[in-house]
């Protein structure tokens, strides 16, 4: 149930990012901007996650509902996404550079839009069934050093896209 909350609010998210960079995708300058931004953005989520497996911060903890408990973890799931105002900034990024990269139309966008909401659903699933199965044999040391890979790969993307000739 968590995951379906979870879902809903980037589905959301995603909407927004779709429309805002769908109403300006077919300008060049725009688009060497939304490069900039993009491989900017994904970099420094890469970078958070790794600084993060030391226990330091890049990103400031904002979050928008401090107080609110529920039981409900469908409604945890929306609450920990929705106070989380740098969500819409990754997917805005994550959808700058694939625009760019890829040469998107208007279509694809939606088209990529909707794939993102079926990969979210999938991975969020996998994950929280992994989760629940190695959270009590998978020492920390583990699950550090797959944080750090993960940074890694982002900010291997950010600088592959920011490289990479339009």
């Amino acid at each position: 149930m968590a995951v379906l909350g979870v879902v809903i609010i980037d589905s959301f998210y995603i909407l927004l990012a779709i429309f805002r960079i769908a109403s300006v995708i077919d300008k060049e300058r725009v688009k060497l901007v939304l490069k900039l931004f993009g491989a900017i953005i994904v970099a420094i989520f890469g970078l958070h996650i790794i600084v993060g497996t030391f226990g330091w911060e890049v990103l400031p903890n904002v979050s928008l509902f401090d107080g609110i408990k529920t039981e409900n973890s469908f409604v945890e799931g929306m609450i920990l996404t929705a106070s989380n105002p740098l969500t819409i900034l990754f997917w805005t990024g994550v959808f700058s550079s694939k625009i760019v990269e890829e040469k998107l139309t208007r279509t694809d966008v939606y088209f990529f839009g909707f794939g993102s909401v079926l990969s979210t659903i999938f991975f969020l699933t996998v994950i929280a069934v992994i989760g629940s199965i190695t959270r009590q044999f998978l020492p920390v040391f583990i699950i550090s050093t797959i944080n750090f890979s993960v940074g890694l790969a982002l900010i291997y993307f950010a600088f592959r896209m920011f490289f990479k000739k339009t």
